[in-house]
């Protein structure tokens, strides 16, 4: 398969996960509660190992200024999860007051980002494309999962819920058609340098707190394991897929 090719079947996969939150309908809360407990300690590792092992050591054969990059990266995703709204977080919180097109707008704004993203990481190659896949898809579950619950708290409709998430997750494959189509070779480096930073910070500054947060089901050897799972996944993935 072609690279393109690659990216385009990335693309739609990810763009599936909007139906996700079906899921939940069948599912009763607590069972739920602990299963997005666990895929976010997952994916805490996944998307971490991807963004430091992978993603930024590859920036930086390409860009001196990767380190730089990946710093500004953090500071942008901040900003993002401040000022839009676009979190992670696998549950609802009561103390939060965005309304539900807030919420979309938000998740629209990052899946847009993770289409960019994964555009990006197939020009590299395809070893990183699909390393890059992995991680985001890992943390994209729990976090769909999340906002259809919070979507249908927020008193959203169920088929309302299911077509806006879906819908704000069609803007990955706009994002991903604009990277490919539209990324100068010498933006590449860069770009993959801003989205290590973004991974790190999601991984260290969203999904990990979201484990402390959610005392209830946080078991520590367990959820510890899961992080160090996801890590040795995503590290793995550069033995199967060759160096």
């Amino acid at each position: 398969m072609s690279l393109f090719g690659s990216l385009l079947a990335a693309l739609i996969i990810d763009s599936l996960l909007g139906l996700v939150g079906v899921f939940s309908l069948y599912v009763n809360d607590k069972l739920l509660h602990k299963l997005t407990h666990s895929l976010v300690a997952f994916a805490a590792g996944a998307i971490l190992g991807g963004a430091i092992i992978h993603m930024l050591p590859e920036a930086m054969e390409l860009t001196p200024l990767a380190p730089e990059l990946a710093l500004l990266g953090f500071v942008i995703f901040f900003i993002l999860q401040k000022y839009l709204h676009a979190h992670h977080c696998s549950c609802d919180d009561p103390t939060k007051t965005e309304t539900p097109y807030t919420i979309i707008f938000g998740d629209a704004i990052h899946n847009f980002t993770d289409g960019l993203t994964l555009a990006i990481a197939f020009m590299v190659s395809a070893k990183i494309g699909w390393i890059t896949f992995f991680a985001i898809i890992l943390h994209e579950i729990p976090q769909e999962l999340g906002n259809f619950a919070i979507l249908l708290h927020r008193g959203m409709s169920k088929g309302k819920a299911i077509l806006w998430t879906f819908m704000s997750q069609l803007t990955c494959i706009l994002g991903g058609l604009i990277g490919w189509f539209f990324s100068p070779t010498w933006l590449i480096g860069p770009v993959l340098a801003l989205a290590a930073g973004g991974f790190i910070y999601i991984g260290a500054s969203d999904l990990v707190p979201e484990l402390h947060r959610n005392e209830k089901f946080n078991k520590a050897p367990f959820t510890f394991t899961l992080m160090i799972f996801g890590m040795l996944l995503i590290w793995g993935l550069e033995f199967l897929m060759g160096h």
